[in-house]
């Protein structure tokens, strides 16, 4: 067997690591917004070519607390993820889609995270973070791994405390709040 040379073995380690980074700055390359590559005069497509806005994420309610934390409204059916050291401090904001039952107004803290499961619908689900037990309910978060699924019906005898969001939002989520992070539920 052929021994190898030092100056071999640390050619064929840096070329390795050329590629990775390589590979790495393309993938980033494909995550750049892509306005930015394109000149002012023509960023803009004409008003009939324009898919039709969202409406923007309502402000964030003065009383949803303080410090880093993920903030759901019940009545709207809305998520934030406020991180103050940031500017602005939201980070995020969507809708969801509520169990059949909600938990309480308060404080919580994200005491458990499953990658992927079965949500009680029977559907499979990803990103779940789990924040509350009341009742023998569980509530947390989690995404539909088939978004475009139909929904089975709901059984009326079954409480269910997951709050639905789209897997790009609940990836977001995912990454947002590790375990110990607060849940703040308002009204």
């Amino acid at each position: 067997m052929a021994k190898l040379g030092p100056g071999v073995v640390v050619g064929g380690l840096t070329l390795g690591a050329m590629a990775v980074v390589g590979a790495l700055a393309f993938q980033a390359n494909g995550l750049a917004p892509r306005a930015a590559a394109v000149p002012a005069a023509t960023a803009a497509p004409s008003p009939s070519a324009t898919a039709p806005a969202e409406p923007a994420a309502p402000a964030l309610p003065n009383d949803s607390g303080a410090g880093l934390r993920v903030v759901y409204a019940l009545k709207a059916h809305q998520v934030w993820l406020v991180d103050p050291r940031k500017n602005p401090q939201v980070v995020g904001a969507f809708k969801v889609v509520p169990g059949s039952v909600d938990p309480a107004a308060g404080s919580y803290t994200v005491f458990g995270r499953t990658a992927a499961g079965t949500g009680t619908d029977g559907r499979q689900i990803e990103h779940v973070v789990r924040f509350a037990q009341q009742a023998g309910t569980v509530f947390g978060f989690s995404a539909a791994v088939d978004e475009n699924a139909p929904v089975p019906p709901a059984d009326p005898k079954v409480k269910t405390g997951g709050i639905r969001s789209t897997r790009a939002d609940g990836q977001s989520l995912w990454d947002f709040a590790p375990n110990g992070t607060r849940v703040v539920v308002i009204p």
